[in-house]
């Protein structure tokens, strides 16, 4: 059998270890929903910008100097 091959048994079982008798489902789902917004930055950006301030700080600047968009309406062949 190669490698790719070898199966790994199915367990739905929870392992002894991992106790979630205390949990509660949802505790942070409403909070999550509301205030994330992931966005994955290329290497070499991430390298210029290395925190979230930075980087919201430099799109908040772009937008400010950004022209206002002109709004293009199609010509409609009436």
């Amino acid at each position: 059998m190669r490698m790719t091959e070898k199966r790994i048994p199915h367990n739905d079982e929870i392992r002894g270890e991992y106790d979630f008798s205390g949990g509660v489902r949802g505790k942070y789902a409403k909070r999550f929903s509301k205030g994330s917004n992931v966005v994955v930055l290329a290497p070499d950006v991430a390298e210029e910008f290395r925190t979230a301030k930075a980087v919201n700080d430099a799109l908040r600047s772009f937008r400010e100097k950004k022209p206002a968009r002109k709004v293009r309406r199609r010509l409609t062949g009436r």
